[in-house]
């Protein structure tokens, strides 16, 4: 008898690990809603679950967790979807939004709303996806220069620099602006804790948009890992495709940014994973980053209340400790430079 670990990912049945998958996601929920830091204990958590809680055990279980559960699902959903496709289009396992310079895009146009008079609470979501969209063309642009469009080195000098130009402009401006640097201060480590879910609201448009956007590019994509000149014969145009997946990735990282901030690496390690599981098929990797993105930001975000309590750490420091290992694994890979 075969062991499912001997079989090729690419010939794994998908429903075999999307349903386990989906398990554990709703494992990683029910987690979310039972630990937090604060004096609300595991069995007070578990009685308020069955609806025998004070009003201020309901309010924290069902309102303050259940919110950052909802953002934790929103966020690790996006950034993994981003992921997979910023990764397919530059047929490169190390182009990941944060990486590359489209989170940091997105967070010097915030940083410039606010220093011009926004607030966080009045900030829109466009502004956020807008500067993911500048971002995502800055980077890809540069680093398909002189034809080295597929060159890994290349993609990640290109990101590391963007990145640390805008971070330093950032920093920059909000030397100058107190109002805008207390604004920005807490939003700008990364964190689904405290969020408005009222904002998850106001992405629906764009997130379809985004939806229709990768229903559209998911074969063209398949095609595209196949050669440019394989795709062309079979039909397609890898300029327009190219086109609508930066469009998808920059509604999609920008709609993460707006509410959670720059989260780092979940849109490396979660393709990673898919990857590993499924293959490399974009549609096969993209319907696994589905459960697989909610899984790792929600786990993290109840770890990281947990270890320093009562304080909680910064989403973004846990997903950085969780992801920098992952890129030092996919450097050393042999499948490096190209997918």
């Amino acid at each position: 008898m075969i062991s499912w670990f001997h079989i090729p990912p690419a010939q794994r049945p998908l429903f075999s690990l999307f349903v386990p998958a989906l398990l554990v996601l709703a494992l990683c929920c029910f987690c979310s809603l039972l630990f937090g830091a604060g004096g609300l204990s595991l069995q007070a958590s578990f009685q308020t679950l069955l609806g025998n809680g004070s009003a201020d055990d309901q309010f924290t279980v069902f309102h303050l967790r259940a919110n950052r559960t909802l953002v934790g699902l929103f966020v690790g959903l996006t950034l993994g979807i981003a992921g997979a496709l910023m990764q397919a289009v530059a047929r490169n396992p190390l182009a990941e939004p944060g990486l590359l310079g489209v989170s940091a895009g997105s967070s010097f146009a915030v940083a410039i709303t606010l220093v011009l008079g926004a607030s966080t609470a009045t900030l829109t979501v466009g502004i956020a996806q807008l500067g993911a969209l500048i971002g995502c063309i800055c980077v890809l642009s540069v680093a398909r220069m002189q034809g080295q469009h597929n060159d890994p080195i290349r993609l990640v000098l290109a990101g590391a620099a963007l990145s640390s130009l805008l971070l330093a402009v950032t920093s920059l401006l909000l030397l100058f602006d107190q109002r805008a640097a207390d604004e920005i201060r807490f939003w700008v480590t990364g964190s689904v804790a405290g969020r408005d879910t009222n904002t998850l609201f106001s992405l629906l448009p764009s997130m379809l948009i985004a939806g229709l956007c990768i229903l559209y590019a998911a074969k063209p994509l398949a095609s595209l890992a196949l050669g440019e000149r394989v795709a062309i014969g079979l039909g397609h145009k890898p300029q327009r495709i190219r086109a609508v997946v930066i469009v998808a990735v920059a509604l999609l990282v920008g709609g993460a940014t707006a509410i959670a901030g720059p989260v780092a690496f979940i849109g490396l390690v979660v393709p990673f994973a898919a990857r590993a599981l499924v293959g490399p098929d974009i549609r096969r990797t993209l319907w696994l980053c589905l459960p697989l993105g909610p899984i790792i930001v929600i786990a993290a975000d109840v770890v990281s209340r947990l270890v320093a309590q009562p304080a909680e750490m910064p989403l973004g420091v846990l997903t950085a400790i969780i992801g920098a290992p992952v890129l030092l694994l996919i450097v050393r890979s042999r499948r490096m430079p190209t997918l």
